[in-house]
């Protein structure tokens, strides 16, 4: 079993967290892209954090030992089902 956080997770962890920094610095009227138009900066930003913070809460982000375990536990399930469907299709 693989009791390892997956790549994808931190990617996805990553990406909600710099957009939830570009837009607290955009708030307080810090520059966070090179732009000179403020509401161009803020739409963008805002647009990254709804499009990152979907994305994430889509996702199934297991970052507990236990929650890996019950990953790999469901893909081993899965991939067994597919062992039994293969069986009776021929």
């Amino acid at each position: 079993m693989n009791n390892k956080i997956k790549t994808e997770t931190i990617i996805r962890t990553v990406v909600v967290a710099v957009a939830l920094i570009n837009q607290i610095l955009a708030i307080c009227g810090k520059d966070t892209l090179p732009l000179y138009e403020s509401d161009i900066v803020q739409i963008v930003t805002l647009v990254a954090t709804v499009a990152s913070g979907l994305w994430g809460w889509w996702k199934n982000n297991s970052f507990t030992h236990n929650a890996i375990k019950a990953d790999d536990y469901k893909q081993h399930l899965d991939r067994l089902e597919a062992m039994e469907d293969d069986d009776n299709d021929t």
